[in-house]
Parts: structure tokens; C-alpha cells; sequence
């Protein structure tokens, strides 16, 4: 056998090697994600829930002790974004990824009750954005549509334009959202939320270290993945076997709400308010959605 030809086989046979490897380091993170975050049933037949491993952020990290802040938001050690009355009665935490399709779901399930509730000063939400997908697969499209949203919170359209970043979220290997000049067309379906300070806010990250800070959070919290929803602070994923309805939370909301004052709901908001595309979300019916295992394992 000719050197050239024995070199030849040993690199072929150096990358079959190489491939192996791989692949077993696909199948052990998908076996870490199952031991981690275990496998939920749909949270509602109206709004799936798909179990996503928490992740690093690409490995930056926020240390900041301060670091920029939307208009309103909460700061701390867990900064988020509130929408609806600040004193409403009832609070529903969430914690998710704009480009995870389990957040996609849920969000498609549950807006139309979830808005009602807002409106009505029974519920108020704290958003925490993290950046799961962009960590585990790569890409900047969690942490750019984050950013953009927060920037839109400054403009006090934080809803309408999540709203819109759910209703065209891409398919997850397509990263489109971490095209900034994308997310500026998207932004032009919120009526008024296109100026030069909100641009200028999406293209330079003014809220990266605050997304990053959120994230790292997450990282932190003993959740197994995205979305995570918790009622007053009880998860809802656990409730009811994981078959936890729009109807569910509804009930679930009113009945914790009993003998107390709704919120005052902010101007422009209400039952009989329009605001923007959100006030009609595309879709308004609930969508069913099917239980999946995680594919997205921490690293």
C-alpha cells in the first residue's frame, strides 16, 4: 500500500471519528436535557409547552451591578418587563426566549385571555426575556428581538410589539431575528413605534446587558426551560398534570381575585380599548399543540 493511500484511510478513518464523537455529544446533551428539565405534557391543549434545557448566553455573562434600564421595568437580580396594572391582584411570571417555538405556543394559546385579563386590572404579567436558543444552537436572534423589545418598551409598546415578534417568529434554525433591519420592519406593524430614538435603540443594544442580566438569572433558578409560567408565583406546569387550559387560568385568576379591587388599568386599555394589532391578535382561537421532548440541552 502506497503512503499516499495508508494517509489517505487514516484520515478517513480520523474523520468517521470525528463524526462519532459528535453525534455522542448530541445524544448526551439530549439525555441531560430529559434529566434536567424532565418531559411536560402540553401545558394546554390551547397552548403547548415544550421543556427547554437552560443554557449559558454564549458565554458572556452581566455582572453589572447597574446596567441600562427600559422605561418602568424591574431592576434587581431578576430584571423584567410588567404589563397590565401594577396593582393588579394577581401576577403571571414568565420566562421566555422569542425564538423558542414553546413560547411561541404558549403565547398564540394564551394571549386572548391573557389580554382580557390585563384589561380588565384583574392580572398583571412580568416578562423576563432570556436567550436559551441563541446559547444552545448559536446566533444572536434571542438576544437582538429581546433588546428590540425592550426598546419598544421605552416607546410604551412593549405588548404589541411582542405581540408581533411571536406572530413572525421564523422558524428556529432560521436566526432572522438577529437581523436588526428585520426587526425595524416588524416594528413598523406597531402603529407610532418607528423614531429615531427607537431605531437607534435596536441597532446600537442599548438593553443587551440587561437581557444577559435576565438571562443569567435564569440560568440560576433551578427552572428546566422556556416557557416557564408561574401563577402568584405557583407553576403552572405542574398544575392539573401539565394540562393546565386558557379556561384554567382564567378561573385560576378569578378565584384568587375574589373579594379584592381590580388594578387601574392603564389609559387606552380596557375592554372596549383598542391597542394596536394586539387588541385582535391574529389567530385569537386556541391553537392545540402537542407534548415534546426537550432538544435543546445545556452544553
Amino acid at each position: 500500500m502506497s503512503q499516499k493511500n495508508h494517509e489517505g484511510k487514516r484520515s478517513a478513518r480520523e474523520r468517521l471519528q470525528a463524526q462519532r464523537e459528535i453525534e455522542k455529544a448530541r445524544s448526551r446533551r439530549r439525555r441531560q436535557a430529559v434529566v434536567a428539565g424532565s418531559v411536560l405534557a402540553a401545558l394546554a391543549a390551547a397552548g403547548g409547552i415544550a421543556v427547554w434545557a437552560a443554557s449559558s448566553n454564549g458565554g458572556q455573562t452581566s455582572s453589572d451591578n447597574e446596567t441600562a434600564r427600559p422605561r418602568q421595568a424591574g431592576g434587581g437580580d431578576r430584571p423584567f418587563v410588567s404589563v397590565g396594572a401594577p396593582d393588579a391582584p394577581s401576577t403571571l411570571t414568565v420566562w421566555e426566549d422569542f425564538r423558542c417555538p414553546a413560547c411561541q405556543q404558549f403565547e398564540t394559546g394564551f394571549r386572548p385571555v391573557i389580554h382580557e385579563l390585563e384589561d380588565s386590572g384583574q392580572l398583571k404579567n412580568e416578562y423576563h426575556l432570556v436567550t436559551i436558543i441563541d446559547g444552545n444552537t448559536g446566533g444572536q436572534g434571542s438576544l437582538n428581538a429581546a433588546n428590540a423589545a425592550l426598546c419598544a418598551q421605552d416607546a410604551g409598546r412593549f405588548r404589541e410589539y411582542h405581540d408581533v415578534l411571536y406572530s413572525n417568529q421564523p422558524p428556529e434554525p432560521e436566526d432572522k431575528f438577529a437581523d436588526k433591519q428585520h426587526l425595524l420592519k416588524l416594528a413598523g406593524k406597531v402603529k407610532g413605534l418607528v423614531t429615531p430614538a427607537f431605531t437607534t435603540c435596536v441597532n446600537d443594544g442599548t438593553y443587551n446587558a440587561f437581557v444577559r442580566k435576565s438571562n443569567d438569572a435564569f440560568a440560576h433558578s433551578g427552572y428546566g426551560g422556556t416557557p416557564t409560567v408561574l401563577l402568584n408565583g405557583k407553576d403552572l406546569t405542574k398544575e392539573k398534570g401539565g394540562q393546565f387550559s386558557p379556561t384554567d387560568l382564567k378561573k385560576a385568576v378569578l378565584d384568587a381575585n375574589k373579594g379584592k379591587q381590580p388594578g387601574s388599568v392603564p389609559p387606552g386599555r380596557g375592554a372596549d380599548a383598542s391597542s394596536g394589532p394586539s387588541a385582535s391578535p391574529k389567530g385569537g382561537s386556541a391553537h392545540k399543540a402537542h407534548a415534546s421532548k426537550s432538544r435543546h440541552a445545556s452544553s
